[in-house]
């Protein structure tokens, strides 16, 4: 089976993605070494919750109106979002193992 990649979102499509189910978006900047580093956990961990979690990437630098929106002051900040509302927030780089854990915490 062939390796999903996370979706980078635009500004025109990120209402729509966000609106419905149990979505992870990923605030990110290609200047942030940790952002770099949890770029291919996040792409492991969208192929795990195919048809549970959609994921979505957003680079605060191309889009610093949805970041000021969902006030990221720190990256990376891995939102998690319920048909549209936050529901979590984590901050800093987190390791597979655990944001795994996390996330199938939402799914119970």
């Amino acid at each position: 089976m062939k390796q999903q990649k996370v979706k980078e979102l635009t500004d025109k499509e990120f209402d729509k993605f966000i609106k419905e189910g149990l979505v992870l978006i990923d605030f990110w900047a290609d200047w942030c070494m940790p952002c770099l580093t949890l770029a291919p956990i996040l792409d492991d961990l969208n192929n795990k919750f195919i048809g549970k979690i959609k994921f979505g990437k957003v680079n605060i630098g191309d889009y610093p109106n949805i970041a000021g929106k969902f006030n990221v002051t720190s990256i990376p900040n891995l939102t998690l979002l319920k048909d549209g509302k936050v529901i979590n927030q984590f901050v800093g780089l987190i390791s597979e193992d655990k944001l795994e854990r996390l996330l199938e915490n939402y799914l119970k």
